[in-house]
């Protein structure tokens, strides 16, 4: 198999940051990050950008960590309750998944993206329960939020047994005549 050796101008998921030297196949390099743009080969004139590159790369990194401290300190103050139609004993109808976070904390004036909210199931009971937010490879925060009832809980109705009930009998089978 036939590897390029490549300056990546911008980052790839997966592959590396702005200004790494990688190793990739040569399709991938000839038909994807070449035209594009995303790469240049590895040449004399082009090592002497990989150190504007890398400088630009840290300066980049930095602004995105403070970013996400501070969003992070703006998440740590909000407290998200929603409110669920239940039925009896507070059973609820439906579930509050990481989208329905999402769009409440787009309400409440904050802006992330749906993928950095990390809730492994969806919720389906009432209480105080908590998701991970991970804004950076650096932050996570814990939000915390409360599922509560739109209506009064009315506990589950239980059937006493009453003697003027009859047992069902399965009725006889008819034979089969020869």
């Amino acid at each position: 198999m036939a590897h390029n050796e490549i300056l990546l101008l911008k980052p790839v998921e997966g592959l590396g940051g702005e200004g790494d030297q990688v190793k990739v196949r040569a399709g991938f390099a000839r038909n994807f990050l070449l035209p594009r743009q995303i790469a240049v080969p590895v040449t004399r004139a082009n090592k002497k950008h990989v150190e504007a590159l890398k400088k630009r790369r840290a300066e980049r990194e930095a602004s995105e960590l403070s970013g996400a401290q501070e969003m992070a300190r703006k998440l740590e103050k909000t407290s998200l309750a929603f409110a669920v139609k239940t039925g009896e004993g507070g059973k609820l109808f439906g579930a509050i998944t990481s989208a329905d976070i999402h769009t409440k904390l787009a309400e409440s004036g904050i802006t992330i993206d749906r993928k950095r909210i990390h809730l492994h199931t969806p919720v389906k009971t009432l209480g105080k329960h908590e998701v991970k937010i991970k804004l950076h490879s650096d932050v996570t925060v814990e939000l915390s939020f409360d599922v509560v009832s739109e209506n009064p809980i009315e506990p589950a109705a239980q059937e006493a047994p009453s003697s003027d009930r009859k047992e069902w009998k399965k009725p006889a089978r008819k034979e089969a005549k020869e």
